[in-house]
């Protein structure tokens, strides 16, 4: 049985951090949370328990490794620690669904590839009913000669400047990696037929909206939400409260077969 981290959401052990659906509340689904470049699971603390309080069941993973020169074995292991990780957040009711995977940065590569054309010959791809793609890189290099100017990068929010400057885990000046063509190619070209949600800010300078709009209109069922003023982090930035409302709103649609719950009929902004 695989061990289990405390409603706090610590962990005690080392690939994965829980955050758990308040006392007294059903668990509305299950959401697997990939990080990116040089994050670890600590960065998500905050995104992951904003979900947890509406009832969903977070489950961060460490970031995963890229083979430049392997994208099929990349995306084999990948979809095991996937595996792995929906399997073990099952409760004593089976996997509480949907399953929604979220990656931010080369995590949000990795899952567009997984569920899209490239992961169709991959074995042992966990069922999802959903993904999130926040911070989808483009083909631009970060350029960041300093901790500062990577931190530029990414946000302009203090805490979660703080977050990543305190934590002893986070691989400075890891944006400036080059992000293998080959899987590039294969996140924005592969189209997925899963729902998907892509964000990004408008102030990234990873991101190439051009090529957003094409990855949104290959997919059967996207929808691309910019976020004014948000940098790279966008799942973390100084918006991330709107954000995570964005992500909740596309969580509880999904349960409703993308039939918006709230319209709007009149404003006045």
């Amino acid at each position: 049985m695989p061990e289990q981290s405390d409603r706090s959401g610590r962990p005690d052990q080392s690939d994965h951090t829980d955050h758990f659906a308040p006392d007294g509340l059903r668990t509305r689904g299950t959401v697997v949370v990939v990080p990116g470049r040089g994050e670890t699971r600590a960065t998500y603390d905050r995104f992951g328990s904003r979900l947890a309080a509406d009832a969903y069941r977070v489950r961060v993973v460490d970031a995963p490794a890229l083979d430049a020169g392997d994208l099929p074995g990349t995306l084999s292991r990948f979809a095991a620690r996937l595996t792995a990780a929906v399997d073990g957040a099952r409760g004593v009711d089976g996997t509480v669904r949907p399953v929604v995977v979220v990656g931010s940065d080369t995590g949000a590569a990795l899952v567009a590839a997984l569920y899209g054309t490239a992961g169709a010959s991959v074995a042992g791809v966990p069922e999802a009913e959903a993904v999130v793609l926040a911070g989808l890189p483009g083909r631009a290099p970060a350029a960041a000669d300093s901790w500062d100017g990577e931190l530029d990068v990414r946000t302009s929010c203090p805490a979660h400047r703080r977050v990543l400057t305190d934590d002893a885990g986070v691989r400075r000046g890891a944006l400036n990696d080059a992000v293998p063509e080959e899987l590039l190619a294969a996140a924005h070209d592969g189209g997925t037929a899963l729902p998907a949600l892509i964000l990004a800010g408008d102030a990234d300078p990873l991101a190439d909206r051009d090529e957003l709009h094409r990855t949104a209109k290959s997919s059967a069922r996207a929808r691309l939400s910019v976020v004014r003023g948000a940098r790279h982090d966008v799942l973390n930035d100084l918006q991330h409260r709107s954000v995570a409302a964005e992500v909740v709103t596309f969580l509880e649609t999904l349960r409703e077969d993308l039939v918006p719950l709230v319209t709007v009929e009149t404003s006045a902004w």
